[in-house]
């Protein structure tokens, strides 16, 4: 009698436990993002960065008062410090470095555009590799998909910055006059290149520093496909 009263008893707790396992399995299944998901949690948490990014450097003292600022190199230093005994420019460095940080403001207003014109072309493939990727795996993606475009955007107005107070033509003459000089290493009279591939490299190292932080900092995961996403990642 005790027999057959102990034989339901083990196949009840059987059945109980093989309930337990299967609802287990089925949370994991269902916690895991979907590829769908995957692709827009990404394509969402870039564009936040990258607005956020191109916003902080769009506005004045973006570039010039901040980590980004951008700098004369120091060979272009050494035409400067000459210039400054010369009548009209003895503050020249500080001008040029002004206008060459307002250049670079004024053209960041065109990054995010390019930016998301980039993302809407990224692949299921390309989302999910950058997810599981390194924690800068979305930057060098958007480096490679959009530098050239960036480059064609920021150029133009950087120059047109620069030529409003006549920085391109002191720059050029200078910088030429410099370059006759028997020995000396030769510098980039293109002002406008120079300020360019400056604030471009600023733009990608505050896009890597949005991205560190929401693949680092959960708090920065503001919506619930954002935290299911990338928790993915977390494992």
């Amino acid at each position: 009698m005790k027999k057959l009263l102990i034989f339901p008893l083990l196949i009840s707790l059987f059945v109980v436990s093989s309930c337990d396992v299967l609802k287990e399995a089925a949370g994991t299944i269902l916690s895991e993002p979907s590829i769908d998901e995957i692709g827009r949690g990404l394509k969402e948490a870039l564009t936040n960065g990258i607005t956020k990014g191109a916003n902080a450097l769009s506005v004045k003292d973006g570039y010039f008062k901040s980590a980004y600022k951008i700098l004369l190199p120091s060979e272009v230093r050494t035409v400067t410090d000459r210039l400054k005994n010369i009548p009209g420019f003895s503050n020249i460095e500080g001008e040029l470095i002004e206008k060459m940080n307002r250049g670079a403001e004024d053209a960041a207003k065109e990054a995010a555009p390019i930016f998301v014109s980039a993302i809407r072309g990224m692949t299921i493939s390309d989302a999910t590799n950058i997810l599981m990727g390194s924690n800068i795996a979305a930057t060098q993606y958007l480096n490679k998909t959009t530098s050239t475009p960036l480059y064609n955007s920021f150029k133009p107005k950087i120059v047109n910055s620069l030529d409003k107070i006549g920085a391109n033509a002191l720059w050029k003459k200078a910088i030429d006059a410099y370059n006759k000089i028997p020995l000396v290493t030769k510098i980039n009279n293109d002002l406008g290149d120079y300020v360019t591939k400056q604030a471009l490299k600023g733009l990608f190292s505050k896009i890597e520093e949005e991205e560190k932080n929401i693949r680092g900092n959960k708090g920065a995961r503001t919506s619930e496909l954002l935290k299911k996403v990338f928790a993915k990642q977390d494992k």
